[in-house]
């Protein structure tokens, strides 16, 4: 039994070995926050985790109770107003103009398994033994209305997922203006806040700083979860690091406006909370309706960074992704946008594929610029039919040739934009986002369609399922170039458009939902712009996520690494593209850009027919390397070795789940005069008392050699080591192979 309940003191304790969450009925019927860390014992009664006691002055006393104040005391889903001053976990506007509630408990479900939160992505379980719920059903009498927590903990993941409901069983209607997923108070404010922050073309660079007294956040408006910020927060101890040290994750499952943030108030109390941002959101509900937030997943590690790290990598690949290619293995693609962009026909794309398959890719991607009159970035979205100038014979015909050669065959689409010079819009003008009255903003020459109607969101699939039908498509890479401006929906009342940005998201859950259901033989591959919605809730969906347009590999190595503090490896798309850079300009060598893509869902970017004789060995070779690992890159448990984000060099690897087989790959990112001949790599995750052969040597080591003392690097240049140096310059890498012998 995972859920432990003391029905005479109300005290729930969710435990199963690894983790504690601990929360009780405090006196005043609302819920409050006992603990939450490592597994704990059972014991009968918790209660003296929770210290009452008379407040200083000035302090507000709930109800004129002298000795309880909710000011001061730790809570499990607060609200504001009632002797509470931070910032709340929700908050309901009345008929009257009032935010005043008192949700107070009623009692609990428990369950085996997990339920699905209707219309969401979310976590999930198997089997009904791999986690076990637990529902708090909270009544506010007055208001009568149900607030319901949703708790799930799994068996064998230091990992709690929450979410949150509400439900309108009065016949007068409310608004929500704000329903987080989840709201943790801890005790003390002793935690660097870690986060992962950038921009276009450097994604999920690693923030950190210490808290301090305030409100520390990151958020995104946009209508995505953006490039800014992704949906991950971590609070780590001060000493904690990559292999020690208490760490607490909290990753949210959503892929539109978010909030997490911390907050740490006058005694030093943190309040961690994660869910919609409250800009620009509320919801009505009236009578017998209800409203579920989307889940939040927290993970606790005493195993610092990694530990946690490698708890998402596995609950993910588990219980997150879905169908045939969470387990299968997932083709070498080869995407034809860095080499020909919107320059293409027939002829040059068969000739492209032709190469691709003597080189050893097993699947071809037809990029931007094949339907409408697509010839540049000014039109043609939403026109989802063949271009007959570039394709005379039709794209059914052209799938039958690149299936012939022994391809697997791709697209691209961009299901939820329109351009302003498109059959679509000048048949339904009314189908984009824009304000009436109001001029409209454009991104990337385009205006964005209102999925928050199901109507449009129907004929967007329309026009999807029938290029499937007819190409009988093996991926689809599902793009997102602009974020939304002047939100608005004519499908939504005056009252209800601050709903629009949630339905939006509903809308492209949907669709995903129906492709996915309809044509389960698809790889799905999201993208935004790169990685704009690099997030959970679409993981749910696409097995695999474009990390960003910048395929540099050095900019890889920052953008790879952040993401790998949540999202397993082998979600991480990766490709292999031209030099000078098309993103940095950059000339870096073909085998490090190879080092790199690697880690992650591996394929190519260039033109194969542009490759000198010698590159064109070096790509078969490249593509020969990864199917060999490639199952070890997928089940493996990744280690984060040496920071791109501290120094001049990286290192990551990946260990096998039984520990006889590990891939290391390490880079130097600029060259430097006179280095140091004892160069080591301390390795991580090894059995310490087994042998390894390195294979590229068929040298010996011991495990704990390998992690304790390190692996020697091979000899760097420095002038006089000339003939025996075998490496030297920039951009050098490396990848070793480990087998235990």
């Amino acid at each position: 039994m995972l859920i432990l309940i003391n029905e005479e003191k109300k005290q729930f304790h969710l435990c199963n070995g690894k983790v504690s969450y601990i929360f009780h009925v405090m006196e005043n019927g609302q819920l409050g926050s006992l603990y939450y860390g490592k597994a704990l014992h059972h014991q009968e009664d918790f209660s003296h985790m929770q210290t009452y006691g008379v407040p200083a002055t000035y302090t507000a006393q709930y109800h004129g109770k002298r000795a309880f104040s909710l000011e001061i005391l730790r809570q499990e889903y607060p609200a504001y107003g009632t002797s509470d001053f931070r910032e709340p976990a929700y908050s309901i506007r009345l008929q009257n103009g009032s935010h005043i509630t008192d949700f107070t408990y009623k009692t609990y479900v428990r369950s085996s398994g997990k339920p699905p939160l209707a219309g969401l992505p979310s976590t999930y379980t198997v089997n009904e033994g791999d986690a076990e719920s637990i529902q708090i059903i909270l009544e506010d009498k007055e208001l009568q209305a149900e607030l319901i927590l949703c708790y799930t903990i799994f068996k064998d993941f230091p990992v709690i997922a929450r979410s949150a409901y509400i439900f309108n069983k009065g016949s007068d209607p409310f608004y929500l203006e704000r329903f987080m997923s989840m709201s943790v108070d801890f005790p003390d404010a002793d935690f660097h806040m870690l986060q992962l922050s950038g921009a276009w073309a450097r994604e999920r660079y690693v923030k950190e700083r210490p808290l301090e007294a305030g409100i520390q956040s990151i958020s995104s408006i946009r209508g995505a979860s953006s490039h800014q910020h992704n949906p991950l927060l971590v609070l780590k101890r001060p000493n904690a690091g990559e292999s020690q040290g208490e760490v607490y994750g909290f990753n949210f499952v959503y892929s539109s406006n978010f909030i997490a943030q911390a907050e740490v108030d006058q005694f030093g109390v943190t309040r961690a909370t994660m869910g919609i941002h409250p800009f620009r959101f509320s919801w009505k509900l009236s009578e017998n309706e209800h409203f579920q937030a989307p889940e939040a997943v927290m993970v606790y590690s005493s195993d610092g960074l990694t530990g946690m790290s490698q708890a998402y990598h596995d609950l993910y690949r588990k219980h997150l992704l879905r169908g045939k290619w969470k387990n299968d293995v997932r083709p070498i693609v080869i995407n034809n946008w860095e080499a020909t962009y919107f320059s293409f026909n027939e002829d040059i794309l068969l000739k492209f594929a032709r190469k691709a398959k003597e080189l050893g890719v097993e699947l071809f991607v037809l990029d931007d610029g094949w339907f409408g009159k697509r010839n540049n970035a000014s039109s043609s979205l939403g026109d989802w039919y063949a271009d007959p100038k570039k394709l005379p014979h039709g794209m059914k015909s052209l799938a039958e040739k690149i299936e012939k050669i022994g391809l697997k065959f791709g697209l691209w689409f961009e299901p939820e934009m329109v351009s302003p010079d498109s059959g679509m819009m000048r048949a339904h003008p009314e189908w984009a986002v824009k304000t009436p009255g109001r001029p409209a903003s454009l991104g990337r020459n385009q205006l964005v369609l209102d999925f928050s109607r199901k109507e449009i969101v129907k004929e967007v699939y329309r026009r999807m399922a029938d290029i499937i039908r007819e190409t009988k498509l093996s991926y689809i890479k599902w793009d997102m170039n602009r974020y939304i401006t002047e939100a608005y929906s004519r499908g939504l009342g005056a009252d209800r458009q601050d709903e629009f940005f949630h339905r939006y998201i509903l809308g492209v859950y949907e669709l995903y939902e129906r492709l996915t259901s309809d044509f389960p033989q698809i790889l799905f591959e999201s993208c935004a712009g790169g990685g704009g919605r690099f997030d959970p809730g679409l993981f749910y969906y696409a097995p695999q996520a474009w990390a960003s347009d910048d395929t540099d590999p050095v900019e890889r190595l920052k953008i790879q690494y952040g993401s790998s503090y949540a999202y397993p490896i082998y979600s991480i798309g990766s490709h292999v593209s031209a030099v000078p850079n098309h993103q940095t300009q950059r000339i870096s060598p073909l085998s490090m850009r190879a080092n790199v893509a690697y880690f992650g869902t591996f394929g190519y970017e260039l033109d194969p027919g542009a490759l000198s004789d010698a590159e064109e060995k070096e790509v078969k070779e490249q593509i020969r390397f990864f199917k060999q690992h490639r199952h070890l890159i997928m089940t493996g448990d990744f280690f984060r070795l040496n920071s791109p984000f501290a120094g001049n060099e990286a290192a990551w690897m990946v260990v096998s789940k039984d520990k006889k087989e590990a891939l290391c790959g390490w880079y130097k990112i600029l060259a430097e005069p006179n280095p140091s001949i004892q160069q080591k790599l301390k390795l991580a995750g090894l059995a310490p008392s087994a042998k390894y052969m390195l294979v590229q040597t068929e040298d010996i080591y011991n495990g704990d050699e390998l992690m304790y003392h390190g692996l020697t690097l091979p000899l760097e240049f420095n002038g006089p080591n000339k003939k025996r140096a075998k490496r030297a310059g920039d951009f050098q890498s490396a990848v070793f192979y480990l087998v235990k012998k």
